[in-house]
């Protein structure tokens, strides 16, 4: 047996199984995304990871056959939490205590 039978045997196994390929594809994108959620530097991008992150879940739900859950995911946790996540973070201030140098400076000029 040649390497292009090997080949063609591993597409046919491939193309038999695509939505295991689909849902693997999926669960790396949701396991990157929930990590960015936690590691990211900028809070609005940890919001919007977070909202992909609710995306991958109503696709699951798709897989799983359950549409109606898969709906209410995605209007409930990506259509309204994320977005009130989003506005809460856009409406609040960034830096809510001053840095230490800038508190220094006023100091200095106070006194």
């Amino acid at each position: 047996m040649g390497i292009w039978e090997t080949i063609v045997d591993y597409a046919h196994e491939i193309a038999a199984n695509l939505d295991l390929v689909a849902f693997l594809i999926l669960a790396v994108i949701m396991i990157a995304s929930a990590i960015y959620v936690v590691t990211s530097e900028e809070i609005i991008h940890s919001a919007l990871y977070l909202a992909l992150t609710f995306i991958c879940v109503a696709v699951v739900y798709f897989f799983l056959e359950a549409e109606f859950i898969g709906v209410v995911q995605l209007m409930v946790y990506v259509g309204a939490i994320t977005i009130m996540f989003a506005f809460s973070i856009m409406l609040t201030r960034r830096h809510i205590v001053k840095p230490e140098e800038e508190n220094d400076e006023e100091c200095g000029r106070c006194g």
